[in-house]
């Protein structure tokens, strides 16, 4: 149905008059007409009864009428929302990122997030697929490249490494931990399967490891998989060094190797630069990173 029609239509149900709905329209009362006769003629059905006295809705007018009040309350609330959403942070708000960091970084921060807007709605989507923001498939990403994809607005956020880590009960089961790259031979290693796609970060080091035959090896398509194998002592595990704060039982493993420095990035399109869901989530993020980074050096690990 034409939307121009049925605001027309609407204004006369609800003034019962042609004359006091043009009025309020701004139109003469024969384009109001002529309207009201088109429409009638698109539902093959009358919606008034003309009287000297003024119009009187018929019953499918009144259904009509049904229809387009609650169209007209739930535009007038949304036209509300929106004038007050320069002061609110509502709705839904879809964040992309990795399996790796959204399991064990972002997902465990979001209840301070949830407790500063309470009307927000997070979608989260975690893979590695890079999702096309310019096209909306997602609203913000974070990702652990800088994003290619033009028209974004993208601001770097920290640096991630890849280390090894091990617990101590598992280090002082198997004489310790090893003193140079070398000793990964006397130890079972835990790492992304080589063929995971979230393995680009890493892959390099892993294969350095390789290259010194490891007395065993897990592998596992995620980092959040290689974590729980740390976790339970099965042996030294290739991890992002963002772990180290949320898992203490953690212990750093040198030996003589680590991976690149990986740069961490928040984007989302251009247009929705001034948007307060996409602000109030980048605010978090970086104050977020702030406070872990705090903690880091007073746990004496930067």
């Amino acid at each position: 149905m034409d939307w121009d029609k049925l605001r027309i239509f609407h204004a006369v149900a609800d003034a019962g008059s042609l004359t006091h709905a043009g009025d309020k329209l701004n139109l003469s009362q024969s384009a109001v007409s002529r309207q009201i006769r088109a429409l009638e003629e698109s539902l093959d059905a009358t919606l008034f009864h003309r009287h000297a006295r003024g119009l009187i809705l018929t019953e499918q007018g009144e259904l009509l009428f049904d229809a387009t009040s609650a169209m007209s309350k739930r535009l007038d609330a949304t036209a509300a929302r929106i004038r007050d959403s320069e002061d609110e942070v509502f709705g839904v708000l879809r964040v992309t990122t990795t399996f790796g960091f959204g399991t064990l970084w972002l997902a465990p921060r979001l209840p301070k997030l949830y407790e500063q807007y309470p009307d927000l709605n997070v979608d989260l989507m975690l893979e590695e697929r890079v999702l096309d923001l310019p096209m909306r498939e997602a609203d913000v990403a974070i990702r652990m490249k800088e994003p290619s994809q033009a028209d974004l607005v993208r601001k770097r956020l920290m640096t991630v490494q890849m280390q090894l880590y091990a617990t101590r009960r598992y280090l002082d089961s198997h004489g310790g931990p090893p003193q140079k790259v070398e000793d990964i031979s006397k130890h079972r290693l835990i790492c992304q399967t080589p063929a995971a796609p979230q393995v680009g970060a890493s892959a390099a080091m892993v294969r350095q490891l390789m290259t010194h035959n490891p007395g065993s090896l897990l592998t596992v398509n995620n980092y959040f998989g290689v974590l729980q194998g740390v976790l339970n002592d099965l042996g030294i595990g290739v991890l992002p060094d963002y772990v180290t704060q949320d898992f203490p039982d953690l212990v750093h493993v040198p030996a003589d190797i680590q991976g690149a420095e990986v740069p961490v990035y928040l984007a989302y399109p251009e247009e929705l630069r001034h948007s307060k869901r996409i602000s109030a989530f980048r605010d978090f993020v970086q104050d977020e990173i702030i406070s872990h980074r705090k903690q880091l050096r007073q746990m004496g690990k930067l």
